[in-house]
């Protein structure tokens, strides 16, 4: 399998232009499902597997967890901050180095997937309740200096999700783990 293939099993996100509501629904749903499908993906996988990198000098599983919740609480607040104030600039965070630190790289996974349970279905609620004007508000993301709308982070969000799933699925099944 090419490195490209290991890095992003799904392919790079690209956004979708313009986002058609069925697009929204499915994006919501991909995020409202994730805690589960995160959840039953790593059942049974033992400490050995859960500190497997799944690609070389990639994270490991127990990386990707942990990776997941601190990126989809960093997700919720900069959603609620779009919805709340004018374009506010977000404050970027050096994922690469939060995965270094002991409660991503060696803490038990359990508490990482408690807390995407219960954000997932804040967020979940949240976001389905959106009007056409929310969904409109953006914040300002300082790398690259781009604007993001609340309709384009939803998006981003969920093939997030489905990107570190597959990272996941997809060790499984080379390793030959199902």
């Amino acid at each position: 399998m090419s490195h490209e293939k290991l890095k992003y099993p799904i392919g790079r996100f690209r956004q979708h232009d313009p986002i058609t509501i069925q697009t929204r629904i499915v994006a919501i749903a991909d995020i409202t499902a994730f805690p589960d499908r995160l959840r039953s993906a790593v059942d049974g996988m033992s400490d050995s597997q859960l500190d497997t990198p799944y690609r070389p000098e990639g994270w490991t599983v127990r990386q990707v967890v942990h990776h997941c919740a601190d990126s989809h609480m960093n997700a919720m607040i900069r959603i609620k901050l779009a919805l709340t104030e004018d374009n506010p600039t977000i404050k970027p965070y050096e994922e690469a180095r939060w995965a270094l630190l002991p409660d991503a790289s060696s803490m038990p996974i359990d508490s990482a997937l408690t807390l995407l349970d219960g954000l997932h279905m804040r967020w979940s609620f949240l976001l389905n309740r959106l009007t056409s004007t929310d969904l409109q508000k953006t914040f300002l993301h300082p790398e690259g200096n781009h604007t993001v709308t609340v309709d384009e982070a939803i998006c981003q969000y969920a093939w997030h999700c489905n990107h570190h799933l597959a990272h996941i699925t997809t060790l499984k099944e080379r390793e030959g783990w199902d």
